[in-house]
């Protein structure tokens, strides 16, 4: 039975349809207005407000704490300073990957871990032997992602912290609303934003604070259906539907590497022993099975499509992220690939896809085919691979 999150007396009755999914054990909102545009629409041109608490949460303490993020993490996280947030992944001894998430440096020997599945049991097998204690502290704290042009403005009217010194992919300790926080600035939309993480008891007042300033900054609560929507413009990826854990299936076809899923900008085999480091060094000499790649559709063509059944041109009205079989031909005799991942861009005005791709269809600008069914019948549209992310402004890092 899912159970409520910390800010649950207030995000209940703002979720209007009552419309909730589990996450992670939680009830969490998919959307709050009656149609999600207005809150994907808050985002894009003021701000939205997540409630992001059912995050998992490790914090892992000691004089080996280091020496056990690098072991578990193929990303170099000596290079990660004190208030610095590492995206990072691990992987399995085979080099497929377990989950992504992100890593804090809250302390010299203190980081905390954020993940979408549970991971306490992997990280205490692979600390055997090591100077290090690890807590999950995902109930110690309720968090909430406020993302979008106006975030730094607003957050700003509740914090004494200057924003405008706190860098991308940055964190630090102070006040919002009065109450103690980590603030960080980052986030699972693609534009400016900040997670703010607090202690359960003080989850309602901040809420209310927010609130109480939102409609100054353009700011609604916004739900899932709405995040998954503004994470696919950013291009980034998510379980369940651009990839599956390892810990979540038992067959080989259905596991991925971190290569595999764009992710090979963060792995570093040139340092000591991390699990899966010998699989990927075998995988980067050998090549990889798949690339991870973003597609736009041809809607010109889709349109003559819907034409043939004397229908307009329609798009999807949500994200999907479900396997769409992907070909080299029109006529789908060689199948190349899936999309993952894909939606209708309100603000690009695009059909866009993540998708997974044998390596040498992966380049930018070629021409391949994504399968579209239109009334029960199987359609071939072309479409281009473009650059990820589909959506990336200024603001972002600024």
């Amino acid at each position: 039975m899912s159970r409520p999150t910390p800010f649950h007396s207030r995000t209940g009755p703002l979720c209007h349809g009552q419309s909730w999914a589990n996450w992670a054990g939680f009830l969490a909102a998919t959307t709050y207005q009656p149609d999600h545009l207005h809150e994907y629409n808050a985002v894009r041109t003021g701000s939205g407000l997540f409630d992001v608490s059912p995050l998992f949460k490790y914090d892992i303490r000691g004089r080996d704490a280091l020496v056990l993020i690098n072991r578990v993490s193929v990303r170099d996280l000596s290079k990660c300073r004190i208030g610095q947030v590492f995206y990072a992944a691990w992987c399995n001894d085979k080099g497929m990957i377990f989950d992504d998430g992100t890593i804090f440096r809250l302390g010299e020997d203190h980081f905390r871990m954020t993940a979408a599945i549970p991971t306490l049991s992997w990280l205490q097998d692979n600390a055997l032997g090591l100077d290090v204690a690890i807590e999950d502290v995902s109930e110690q704290f309720a968090a909430v992602a406020l993302q979008g042009p106006t975030s730094r403005d607003m957050l700003q009217s509740l914090t004494d912290v200057d924003l405008s010194g706190l860098r991308f992919f940055r964190c630090t300790d102070g006040k919002v609303a009065g109450a103690p926080a980590l603030i960080s600035r980052t986030g699972y939309t693609g534009d400016l934003g900040y997670e703010v993480f607090v202690r359960p008891d003080d989850a309602e007042s901040l809420w209310d604070a927010m609130m109480e300033v939102g409609d100054e900054f353009q700011m609604l609560p916004a739900g899932l259906v709405t995040l998954d929507l503004l994470r696919i413009e950013a291009g980034l990826i998510s379980i369940d539907s651009d990839f599956m854990s390892v810990t979540q299936t038992m067959f080989p076809v259905q596991q991925l590497s971190p290569y595999e899923l764009g992710l090979d900008w963060m792995i570093n085999l040139d340092r000591g022993f991390f699990v899966g480091r010998d699989a990927l060094r075998h995988e980067k000499a050998h090549g990889s099975r798949w690339n991870t790649v973003g597609l736009e559709l041809d809607v010109t063509v889709l349109e003559k499509v819907y034409a043939e059944y004397s229908m307009p041109l329609q798009f999807p009205y949500t994200a999907w992220g479900s396997a769409v079989p992907i070909y080299l031909d029109e006529p789908q005799k060689h199948h190349i690939g899936r999309g993952t991942s894909g939606m209708w861009s309100p603000v690009l005005k695009k059909y866009i896809v993540i998708a997974r791709v044998k390596p040498e269809y992966a380049k930018l600008g070629n021409l391949i085919w994504i399968e579209e069914m239109v009334e029960a019948h199987s359609y071939s549209i072309p479409a281009r691979v473009v650059k990820m992310p589909f959506y990336d402004p200024p603001r972002k890092k600024a």
